[in-house]
């Protein structure tokens, strides 16, 4: 079997932006993060640094770059939900990304009664216990423990080289 030709660059590694392409080529899965204020208001923000840690006791985490505005709220939150979109919730994924007013008039959202705000229709929801922070970086990473996990069927919407994208030939397995 013939091998297709690659084009291999070298990164140099003080580049951001250089570097910041070389990580865009791994696929990953498109989130939203959220939490409640201390008034009780949801904040929210798009991520694709997501990951599983631990079956025992059930652990995720994610990252926030060290700037955001979001950050303290993040921190001395209680809570926070992972919610991960379907394919079909690429527009909410922009709107989160961005740093716009009423972000959560975008999907439909279940805020009152929870720990944490909540999409419906997405692939999967994690509420989890902010359990700890660690600063890396540029970045937080927020470790969380998981208290109640929803999952779906929807196909997952992924995100690689800059751009959003679908499983091609997902299929549900049982």
């Amino acid at each position: 079997m013939q091998l297709p030709d690659v084009l291999w660059q070298d990164v140099d590694l003080a580049e951001a932006k250089s570097l910041r392409q070389a990580f865009g080529g791994f696929a990953t899965g498109v989130a939203i993060v959220t939490c409640l204020d201390e008034q009780q208001q949801p904040v929210g923000l798009t991520i694709n640094s997501f990951s599983s840690v631990s079956l025992d006791p059930a652990l995720v985490l994610w990252s926030l770059v060290n700037h955001s505005p979001s950050r303290q709220v993040f921190e001395s939150a209680e809570y926070f939900a992972i919610n991960i979109l379907g394919a079909d919730q690429q527009d909410i994924g922009l709107n989160f990304a961005k740093p716009i007013a009423d972000k959560f008039q975008h999907g439909m959202w279940n805020i009152e009664h929870a720990k944490a705000p909540v999409l419906e229709g997405c692939v999967v929801q994690f509420i989890c216990k902010n359990e700890k922070q660690i600063e890396a970086g540029d970045h937080q990473i927020f470790l969380g423990k998981i208290e109640q996990c929803r999952h779906s069927n929807q196909r997952p919407l992924l995100f690689c080289k800059g751009q959003f994208n679908e499983w091609p030939q997902y299929k549900e397995v049982s």
